[in-house]
């Protein structure tokens, strides 16, 4: 077993040291850990945000271990060269283009939920947002017009994106709630006409899984109005990222969710992804021993599970970060005083107690 460990900038170093902790608690036999620089440290090494070294390591791994990419030092490079090409770069090169970011209410936190305690105690959702397409990878470009500077980002989907997506959804719902709420903007975008006439092919696949539509904004203010009615989420890259920050934000935290990013390729213990929390590089705290590695932590869960095929080594993970949660060991994201390390203190001390 081969993880590759790409820690990246601000505080992603610091969450994704407490992940390692975690997993060197667990002594997998055979495992296998590599190091490699990614982002704005990655440039500032190497003159690339992704240098091929990195890439041929991540290639070469089960699962790779992502803490996170962005340097304000590095804003005003070329677009190429900034830290976010990374995670683009990634994705593309490594096929991943199935994000699954999982929203669950913590028993205990749900004061620290911007929604009710009833509305935040029901979300329990999962988020599946296709990575390789969309705005964020199609023609893009400025020039000068008549109203000054002028840019444009295309959008598109083509039927088979959409149909490996859906796929992947429609087979996550099934071991769920059975219920696939596919979010579009079917009523504006011709590309969101293609993705739900799509959508409704592949569910005729699925007799067992229920589809229901629902446009983009009006998805928006159900998670906020009734939150429990989603079970599976299925949308696009830039509605997904959106929603899916939104989902974390009621369930009380950003530092509390886990992703994983997943392509086709199989290995010999599962399906090989990139894991990472969904926050970012946190600049303003990086290096203050502050940052929550719960997501990091709970992202090493999901890389035990679906690449290391470890579904009881991350069910263990999963129920000591529970238990380190509602013994109160919080971070300042919620009101707490512990620190990164105290917070991995408290889940490596919960793990050895959970068989």
């Amino acid at each position: 077993m081969k993880i590759a460990v790409l820690a990246g900038d601000g505080i992603g170093p610091e969450v994704i040291a407490e992940a390692l902790r975690v997993i060197e608690t667990l002594a997998l036999p055979g495992l296998t850990m590599f190091e490699g620089d990614v982002g704005g440290t990655a440039y500032k090494r190497h003159g690339h945000p992704l240098p091929a070294e990195t890439l041929q390591m991540a290639r070469a791994a089960d699962g790779v271990l992502f803490g996170a990419v962005g340097d304000p030092d590095c804003d005003d490079l070329p677009r190429e060269y900034r830290p976010e090409q990374a995670i683009l770069g990634l994705r593309s090169e490594l096929g991943l283009f199935a994000n699954l970011r999982p929203a669950a209410g913590f028993p205990g936190l749900e004061d620290f939920s911007p929604l009710k305690p009833e509305l935040a105690r029901g979300i329990d959702l999962l988020v599946v947002r296709e990575l390789n397409g969309d705005v964020y990878f199609g023609n893009k470009g400025e020039r000068d017009g008549e109203g000054g500077r002028e840019g444009w980002d295309m959008m598109s989907y083509s039927q088979s994106e959409v149909r490996r997506i859906a796929h992947t959804a429609f087979a996550a719902a099934q071991k769920r709630r059975r219920k696939v709420t596919s979010v579009d903007k079917a009523n504006v975008l011709e590309t969101s006409r293609i993705w739900r006439d799509t959508v409704i092919e592949v569910a005729r696949d699925y007799p067992d899984v229920a589809l229901e539509h629902m446009y983009v904004d009006n998805a928006a203010m159900q998670m906020v109005r009734s939150p429990g009615q989603f079970d599976t989420i299925l949308t696009g890259n830039l509605f997904g990222d959106i929603l899916s920050d939104q989902a974390s934000a009621c369930v009380g935290s950003i530092g509390l969710l886990a992703s994983a990013s997943l392509g086709e390729r199989q290995t010999a213990f599962g399906t090989f992804g990139l894991y990472e929390p969904i926050h970012g590089s946190a600049p303003d705290i990086a290096g203050r021993n502050k940052a929550n590695p719960v997501a990091a932590i709970l992202s090493l869960a999901m890389l035990l599970r679906h690449s290391l095929g470890r579904d009881a080594d991350a069910g263990r993970v999963e129920r000591a970060v529970s238990q380190t949660l509602s013994d109160g060991v919080l971070g300042a994201d919620l009101g707490g005083s512990a620190t990164t390390r105290e917070i991995g203190d408290a889940v490596i001390s919960a793990l050895v107690t959970i068989s």
